[in-house]
Order: C-alpha cells, then structure tokens, then sequence
C-alpha cells in the first residue's frame, strides 16, 4: 500500500473515531437530560445505571454507525478538496478509481466492525438497554404489550388471547384448544386469565371448557377457576425487542420457533435479522456517495457538502424507516423492506460516482 493509501485511509478511521466520540457523549447526555427524573425516582443501583448508560452507548452507537460514518468520510473529504489536495493527487496521473481504493479499504474494515457488532455485541446491550427501561423507567405505566397474541405453544394445544398488561399479568378473551391429529379435543374460554405469581396459577374469569366427544359435547362452566398450565406467562406477552437481544445463531432458531407458534410478530423480527447483513453493505454504498458529493471543490466551501449530505443522509433514513413500519405493520416482504433503500442509493452512489470521475 502506498502513501496515498495510508493517508487517506488513516484519516478516513480517525475521522469516524472522532465523530464518535464527539457525537455519542452528546446522545448520552441528552437522553440523561431526558430521564434523569425517571432514573432518580427508581430503585435502581447504582452500578445498574452505569451500566444501562454503557449499553446505551453501544445501542446508540450501532442504531447511527452508517451516519456517524457518511458525515465523516464527508467532512474529511471536503477538507481535502478545500486544500487542493485531491487536484493533486488526480494530476499526478492517480485515476478517480485509484483514488477511491484506500477509501473502499477503509468501508471493508468499518464493514466488518459492524457486522461483528450487529451479530454479537449489539444485541447484548440491546437486551441490558430494553430491560432496564422496561423494569425501571416503564414500570408506571400502563402496559399493554401485545395485541391478539395467537401462537401454538407445543404440538398439540393453541392459545390465544386478545391483550396482555405485563403490569398486572392481566389478558382478555383468552381461549386454549387441545388437539389429538387433526380433531379437536377440547376447548378453554374465558373472558379475562390472570397469572398469580404468589401460587404460580392462573386465574380464569367466566370458565368454560368444552370436552368434544363422539355423540355429545361435554360442557364445564364456572365463574371462577384457578389452574394450571403448560406454557409461561412469557407466551402470553412475547417482547417485542425480543429480535435485538439475540445474537444471530439465536434469533435465526428464535424466528423459526415464532413462526411455528403464528406469531404476528415474524415481519418484525425479521427485519433485525437482514438488517445485520444490509448494515454493512450500506457502509461501502454511503462511502462511495460521501466521496462523490465532497469530492469536488464547491463555492461556499465545506458547509455546502455537509449540508448536500446531510440532506442524503435524512433521506436514507427516511426511507429506512418508512419500509421498515410497512414491513411491520402488513405482508410487506421484510428482505425488500430492508436491502430496497440500499438498491435506490446503490443507483444514486453509480450515477454520482460516474459524474465524479468526469
């Protein structure tokens, strides 16, 4: 590797180094600001805060890792411009496409940093950020986690229920059928199910279960019934974060386990699942815009280009966002969802690229 390549390579990871340092106390202390009246009004120790703001840090850091990076590669690319230094280096007989190699080296490393921190390290802060948040900051308020959970819990039996309150183990219009093959064995209703962790038993309001037997069906009914089941309260109230505390061996088995039960929640959960590999390829699409737009010497200075890509940037997310709540909330295709604003700013990083080099 040449010169050329060390300089700008080195400059292209100290820059996005230092936009991380610079940025990510800037978030902590926000969010601090934001919940520093949650936090103090907690139980929660000291040590337990420490490290909730070090996952945050992580959680925060990997949920911007391609900003951070796009506005770097910008910002150091714009100074070389504003020096000159890259009609230099062109006018030294160095080809737009030479130019561009340390910088491709440089998203391949970014790119691997990520992917590391997508499978294996983001999801462990994930998991200590949502819990803490859930156990500590949210514990006031009403919870209504999951609506019309409908999931087979084992071979045989199906539960369903229309809502869940995590704050008091309280679901509505609960029903569980038991199969043998393909009959219908028996039926449970009731209009409301409460889990009494003190007894380790649920406590059904209105009862009925219907036995379904070959001449007459057999009818149970009681106002109030405390029983036992096979599943976990966990299966009445799945969490939604789920996805992002699993690593990516775990969340492959997980989204395999939840589509099995019916979950409603597969889209979701999927889409974490392609966005760890979708992470790192638009690191190499947003290196190569980043250079297009700053590469070139512009009235106005480097102000123009951040402004250019900070423009690119809002739209990026933009579009990340919108197929991401329409892979959520309907049959949208989540691998569509995820990898289309790469292919959209995959045809825009060719056509800046290809105006660049002339």
């Amino acid at each position: 590797m040449k010169i050329l390549d060390w300089y700008i390579l080195k400059r292209y990871l100290m820059t996005f180094t230092m936009m991380l340092l610079l940025f990510i106390p800037i978030g902590i202390t926000v969010h601090l600001a934001e919940k520093i009246g949650k936090i103090l009004d907690s139980d929660a120790s000291m040590p337990e805060i420490l490290q909730y703001f070090l996952d945050f840090t992580i959680y925060f850091a990997h949920l911007l890792f391609p900003l951070f990076l796009f506005l770097s590669v910008i910002w150091f690319t714009s100074k070389l411009a504003n020096n000159t230094e890259i009609v230099a280096f062109l006018s030294s007989g160095v080809s737009f496409t030479r130019f561009l190699r340390p910088y491709l080296i440089g998203a391949t490393i970014v790119g691997l940093f990520s992917l590391l921190l997508g499978m294996y390290l983001a999801p462990k802060a994930s998991e200590g950020f949502n819990d803490f948040t859930y156990k500590h900051l949210k514990k006031s308020k009403k919870a209504i986690d999951n609506v019309n959970v409908f999931r087979q819990i084992n071979d045989n039996e199906i539960i369903y229920v229309s809502s869940f309150n995590t704050k008091n183990n309280y679901g509505s219009n609960f029903t569980l059928e038991h199969f043998e093959g393909n009959k219908l064995k028996y039926k449970i209703t009731a209009n409301t199910i409460k889990y009494v962790p003190e007894d380790t038993i649920y406590r059904l309001i209105e009862y009925t279960k219907r036995d379904v037997l070959d001449h007459e069906d057999k009818i149970e009914s009681l106002r109030r019934k405390d029983t036992l089941f096979d599943f976990k309260v966990e299966d009445l109230i799945p969490v939604i974060y789920a996805a992002e505390t699993k690593d990516y061996g775990d969340l492959k088995r997980f989204i395999e386990a939840e589509e099995a039960k019916g979950s409603a929640h597969v889209g979701r959960f999927q889409l974490v699942l392609y966005r760890k590999w979708s992470l790192p390829v638009s690191v190499f699409i947003l290196t190569i815009i980043a250079v297009a737009v700053s590469s070139i010497k512009r009235r106005g200075g480097m102000g123009v280009n951040l402004a250019l890509g900070i423009c690119i940037a809002m739209v990026f997310v933009f579009f990340d966002k919108v197929f991401g709540v329409m892979a959520e909330q309907s049959d949208f295709p989540p691998l569509i969802a995820v990898w289309f604003p790469n292919f959209i700013f995959g045809i825009l990083a060719t056509y800046l690229l290809y105006n660049a080099k002339r």
